[in-house]
C-alpha cells in the first residue's frame, strides 16, 4: 500500500495511478499524518451477474402492468 501526503499526491499523481492500474496497489492520501482518501484500482462489475441480495427479491405481480383506473390517484385521472 502507498501511502502519501497531499502535496506527494499532486506532484506524483501520474506515476501513482499508473501504479494503482498496473500492479494493482492501493494508495491511502493523508493530511497530516491522518487519512483522508482512499484510491483503489476499479473493479468492472459484471451487469449480468444478479446482486446476492437483490436476487432474493421477489415479486408476484408483473411491474411493467399498466394501472386500471381506479389505482391511479384521484388528481392524476
Amino acid at each position: 500500500m502507498i501511502t502519501l501526503n497531499i502535496h506527494e499526491a499532486k506532484t506524483q499523481l501520474s506515476a501513482v495511478l499508473s501504479r494503482i492500474e498496473h500492479e494493482g496497489e492501493m494508495a491511502v492520501i493523508c493530511r497530516n499524518g491522518e487519512p483522508i482518501a482512499d484510491l483503489t484500482p476499479h473493479r468492472r462489475v459484471s451487469r449480468t451477474t444478479l446482486h446476492k441480495v437483490m436476487s432474493r427479491v421477489k415479486l408476484h405481480y408483473d411491474p411493467t402492468e399498466a394501472l386500471t383506473e381506479d389505482e391511479w390517484p384521484t388528481e392524476e385521472r
